[in-house]
C-alpha cells in the first residue's frame, strides 16, 4: 500500500510518502527561499507529497534564523522557483504556514520586540537558533538560545494573525503551491492557544475546552474560506511536549479539535508522533479515535519504517506515512524503501544553516549506479 497512488482531493499522489517539514535555516536575505533551496525540494520531488519547511506568516511569527517567510512579494517569488522546480517533477507541495508564538527572541523580532503568546508564559530552557551576530545562512555561524519572555496578545491583534494567516494561505497558492498545512504542533502559537498549560487567558480564547479551541477553528474556516477547504491540512501533535506546550487532557482535548476539523471539512490531519528516546506512546485506542471521528485524510509522522508504515496503513488508522530526517541524506527515499536499499545518514552538524553541504550533496542510488557504470 505504502507505494501504490492515493486521491487527497483533487490530487493524486504517487505514492502514500510524505516528506515531512523540516527547518533547514536556509533562506536568503529578506527570508527568501533561493536556487538552492529550489534544488534541495526537486531532488525530493518522488515522495507522494512535500510539505515545506515551516514559513513564517509575518515578521512577528520567525522564530529562527535564516527561515523563509510568505508575506512579501519577494518571498512569493523566491517560493515561486521552488513550485515550479517539483512540479516540473510532477511532484506535489504544500506550504507549511506558521507562527510560532512565543518560541521566538528579541533579536529575531523586528525592532527588537518581545515574542507575543496566549499568556505571558517563559518555558524554561525552550532554545530558538539565532543569529545575533548577523552573519547569514550561508556562514552557518548561528547559535541556539533561550527564548525571550513573551507578552500576551491582545484580541485585535489575535483576529490580526487570523488575517495573516489567510493572506498567507493566498501567497502560497500564487507561489505555485498545491495547498497549505497550518502547523497547529510541536508548541508553536496555534498550539500554545490549545494547551492548558500554556493558554492562562481569562477572556473568550482561553479557560475552557471550546474557549482553548477557538483560536484554531477562526484560523482553519478563514483560510478554508480563502483558498478552499479541500486545499488545506493541519499539523497536531497531541503527546509531544515540544516547547513546553502540554495540556492535562490531551485525548479529549486533540480529538475535540479533530472534531471542529472535521465540522470545516479540510482535507487532511497531520499527526506528529513523539520520536524521541522514551517519548510517549500514542496509544492505539487514540489513533482508532482520530479514525472515527475526521472521515478526511490522516498522516503520521515519527520514526516510521516501512515495516511500521504498513502495518498503520493496514490497519486503517493512517492514509499516507510520513519519513522525515531519512528525506535529509536519501533523496530519493521512495525508491530505496520500495526496494529495501540502504539509507545514508545524515551530517547533524549541517542540519541548520550552511550552504549545500549536507543539503543537496547526497547522491541518489541511480546517480551512483550510473557513476559506477561509467567507470566501469
Amino acid at each position: 500500500m505504502l507505494f501504490t497512488d492515493y486521491k487527497l482531493g483533487s490530487l493524486t499522489l504517487k505514492n502514500r510518502i510524505v516528506m515531512p517539514p523540516m527547518t533547514r535555516s536556509r533562506a536568503a536575505k529578506g527570508d527568501v527561499a533561493t536556487a538552492l533551496m529550489a534544488n534541495y525540494y526537486r531532488q525530493r520531488a518522488t515522495a507522494g507529497l512535500i510539505i515545506s519547511e515551516g514559513t513564517q506568516i509575518s515578521r512577528q511569527g520567525q522564530g529562527y534564523a535564516w527561515t523563509p517567510g510568505i508575506y512579501s512579494p519577494e518571498q512569493i517569488a523566491g517560493w515561486k522557483q521552488v513550485t515550479d522546480a517539483v512540479h516540473a517533477e510532477q511532484g506535489l507541495m504544500f506550504a507549511q504556514l506558521w507562527h510560532v508564538g512565543r518560541v521566538s527572541h528579541t533579536s529575531i523580532q523586528e525592532n527588537g520586540a518581545a515574542p507575543v503568546a496566549p499568556s505571558a508564559i517563559l518555558a524554561t530552557g525552550v532554545k530558538v537558533f539565532a543569529d545575533p551576530a548577523g552573519k547569514g545562512a550561508e556562514n552557518g555561524a548561528g547559535e541556539m538560545i533561550q527564548h525571550s519572555m513573551p507578552r500576551e496578545l491582545t484580541k485585535a491583534e489575535i483576529k490580526a494573525i487570523i488575517s495573516d494567516f489567510a493572506q498567507a494561505a493566498k501567497n502560497a497558492i500564487t507561489a505555485g503551491f498545491d495547498g497549505v498545512e497550518l502547523h497547529g504542533a510541536n508548541g508553536y502559537l496555534i498550539e500554545q492557544f490549545i494547551d492548558s498549560q500554556t493558554n492562562h487567558r481569562t477572556d473568550e480564547y482561553g479557560g475552557s475546552l471550546e474557549n482553548r479551541l477557538r483560536f484554531l477553528k477562526e484560523v482553519v474556516t478563514a483560510v478554508a474560506d480563502a483558498i478552499g477547504k479541500d486545499k488545506v491540512g493541519v499539523r497536531q501533535a497531541p503527546l509531544t511536549t515540544l516547547m513546553g506546550a502540554m495540556d492535562d487532557h490531551p485525548e479529549e482535548t486533540y480529538i475535540a479539535a479533530a472534531r471542529i476539523l472535521e465540522d470545516i471539512g479540510i482535507a487532511y490531519i497531520h499527526i506528529a508522533e513523539a520520536d524521541w528516546d522514551n517519548a510517549p506512546v500514542m496509544p492505539v485506542a487514540f489513533k482508532e479515535a482520530y479514525r472515527e471521528t475526521f472521515s478526511g485524510t490522516l498522516i503520521y509522522s515519527g520514526k516510521y519504517t516501512t515495516e511500521r508504515a504498513m502495518e498503520a496503513l493496514g490497519k486503517g488508522w493512517a492514509d499516507l506515512i510520513g519519513f522525515g530526517r531519512p528525506f535529509i541524506a536519501n533523496p530519493d527515499l521512495p525508491y530505496r524503501l520500495q526496494h529495501a536499499l540502504p539509507l545514508n545518514e545524515p551530517d547533524k552538524t549541517t542540519f541548520f544553516g550552511g550552504n549545500a553541504k549536507g543539503y543537496t550533496d547526497y547522491a541518489s542510488i541511480k546517480h551512483t549506479e550510473a557513476t559506477v557504470l561509467e567507470k566501469a
